[in-house]
């Protein structure tokens, strides 16, 4: 067995889950637009699946409530604490990876080009948010790190504390869309000169002046979002993801992707439409339009009020979903 197979073989596994933590996945996370999402994909019982942002295993446990003994369903997710909501299934096999790293697994699971569904949704699990020691909300005081994976990378307090005045600009411009991004990073300089930022409380006071308590929120918001964007290189993860689908996919596959912000969304509209990320229609040497997917509906799809109402979590999501075509 070579150095590669021991690799996959210790990342890729099944793994029981025990009846007690049913209660404790549905606190993990509730997955939003949930019905439309498992509509989007149209399950064939004996396809092959996939559930890029495996998470507290909602999407994937209705996904194999709709698969039968031939049916196949691979769960990615990069975050350890997702392991424990594995479930112990035949049909379900669990990689511990990025899903920017897709492609790869599934040649190794001799699954790429047979996938008949793609599911990916790109928002933060209320486990991240409500769990002060991961440091992704501002609303507890903990450590600034913001790391999906927990045991490897840079976290945001390495980018708070190190990156010049100018990167940190960049970040909050690109990634929180926030106007006043060259003052907030000169202001972040200045203030970590006097000692480190290591806490999100202690990032979050030193905010405070940028806005009045009726803004205070949504700026926090965007500050905490650009600097995880960073921290996970979400937007370079999501574009590799993307491309790799049309390898993963079989023609008549289905790629569903619920995005919770503009940028992402932007990406995934313009990938689904043209099969590239600026929005440029390519076409044949006749003038036809050439696309990778086939949009299967014309109009994004967003929560019910009614949903809302029960998880106001998913008030920002945003379901397309597109079908592989016979175009490359």
């Amino acid at each position: 067995m070579d150095i590669v197979t021991l690799i996959f073989k210790d990342i890729s596994i099944f793994a029981p889950m025990k009846k007690e933590l049913l209660e404790e996945l549905e606190a993990y996370h509730t997955p939003a637009l949930l019905k439309e999402s498992l509509e989007g994909l149209a399950v064939c019982p004996s396809g092959v699946y996939v559930d890029v942002t495996f998470g507290g295993g909602g999407h994937s446990r209705e996904i194999l409530k709709q698969l039968d003994s031939r049916g196949r369903l691979y769960g990615f997710d990069q975050d350890a604490d997702a392991e424990r909501n594995i479930p112990s299934d035949p049909r379900f096999v669990f990689v511990r990876s990025n899903f920017r790293y897709l492609y790869n697994f599934m040649r190794y699971h001799d699954a790429a080009g047979r996938a008949d569904g793609v599911l990916a949704d790109l928002g933060v699990s209320s486990h991240h948010f409500d769990d002060w020691e991961r440091g992704f909300s501002f609303r507890f005081d903990g450590a600034l790190d913001m790391r999906m994976n927990s045991r490897a990378g840079r976290t945001a307090a390495d980018i708070v504390n190190q990156y010049s005045e100018a990167q940190l600009a960049d970040v909050f411009y690109l990634y929180g869309e926030l106007k006043a991004a060259r003052k907030l990073a000169a202001v972040l300089t200045r203030a970590r000169g006097e000692g480190k930022i290591e806490t999100t409380g202690q990032l979050a006071e030193v905010l405070k002046p940028f806005t009045g308590r009726d803004k205070e929120k949504k700026f926090l918001a965007q500050v905490f979002q650009a600097l995880r964007i960073e921290v996970n290189d979400e937007m370079g993860a999501l574009k590799e993801m993307l491309r790799q689908t049309l390898r993963v996919l079989k023609p008549g596959g289905r790629l569903a992707v619920l995005t919770y912000h503009s940028l992402e969304d932007r990406l995934v509209k313009n990938f689904l439409k043209t099969g590239n990320f600026e929005g440029k229609s390519e076409q044949d040497f006749y003038g036809n339009v050439q696309s990778p997917f086939r949009l299967v509906n014309n109009r994004v799809i967003v929560p019910s009020e009614e949903e809302i109402a029960a998880n106001p979590r998913a008030r920002s999501a945003k379901l397309r979903v597109g079908m592989r075509t016979n175009t490359d």
